[in-house]
């Protein structure tokens, strides 16, 4: 006898002696309205991330438009020298 078949015998001997757990009778509902929270709580954070990914991207093109880093930066010239 194989270990999977050993442990397959095992499992349903265990499930044939011993009392079986009684089940609450609103289980499926307490389930199904906990996986309808967690639904809501994901749609929640998706649309909270997505938020301020714009938001962020939003700030950066203003940025960007107001400061303009491509361009160069002004030249400067220094100041006449005086008192040599």
């Amino acid at each position: 006898m194989s270990g999977w078949d050993r442990k397959e015998d095992e499992v349903r001997q265990m499930l044939e002696t011993r009392p079986r757990p009684v089940v609450p009778w609103d289980l499926a509902d307490r389930a199904a309205a906990r996986g309808q929270r967690a639904l809501r709580r994901r749609r929640a954070v998706r649309l909270a991330t997505w938020s301020v990914l714009l938001a962020a991207l939003f700030a950066v093109t203003v940025w960007a438009a107001l400061t303009e880093p491509w361009s160069p930066p002004p030249r400067s010239t220094t100041p006449p020298l005086g008192g040599w």
